[in-house]
């Protein structure tokens, strides 16, 4: 057993030796980059999201489909997602909250305002 212990141990001093060389480019490179005047560190400040959010122009969904219920008493939660340009079952979450909020109120399957 003497061999195979060898060669484990030996792998073992090869990957610690790989990895304090791998420290020390790090080092070296972060001490770089500040040099640079770049962030050091990984990943994105808190509260970057990477992207943009775009503002809708009508309003928020809930915002829209209350303008369409009130143009349109009765209308059900599918043909609003469909004038919306949405998928219906996102539409019904957000007559949910409306019902919630006490907005707008459900009769048979359409929706009113109160």
């Amino acid at each position: 057993m003497a061999p195979s212990s060898n060669v484990v141990d030996q792998a073992r001093g090869l990957i610690e030796q790989r990895l304090s060389e791998l420290d020390d480019e790090r080092k070296r490179l972060e001490g770089a980059l500040k040099d640079l005047g770049g962030r050091v560190g990984a990943g994105r400040p808190r509260g970057a999201s990477g992207k943009k959010r775009r503002k809708r122009r009508g309003g928020t969904r809930a915002e829209q489909a209350l303008k369409l219920i009130t143009d349109n008493p009765g209308i059900n939660p599918s043909d609003i997602a469909e004038r919306l340009g949405i998928k219906p079952n996102y539409m019904y979450r957000v007559m949910n909250e409306l019902q919630k909020d006490k907005l707008v109120k459900k009769k048979g399957r359409g929706y009113f305002t109160r």
